[in-house]
């Protein structure tokens, strides 16, 4: 497989949600709206949100060496 073939996949998703969360966040304080409280709670579950697809695109870039991978029945017990 090609090694970091997701994480631009998972970056992208982890910043769409951020800005969409923050664009929620603000419209729910600074417009004056009656349902103003819905834009200030789903903004800040979007961030929450966005928090998987950052672990997991961290996760996506750990590099592994290959002596750690080669490892024999004995060295791990």
């Amino acid at each position: 497989m090609k090694e970091g073939k997701y994480t631009s996949i998972f970056v992208s998703i982890a910043v769409i949600l951020d800005v969409a969360g923050l664009i929620l966040f603000f419209v729910g304080i600074f417009a004056p709206l009656s349902f103003w409280d819905f834009f200030v709670l789903s903004g800040p579950l979007l961030i929450f949100m966005s928090t998987f697809f950052w672990i997991f695109w961290y996760m996506g870039n750990i590099k592994v060496s290959d002596e750690e991978l080669n490892l024999t029945k004995h060295d791990i017990l």
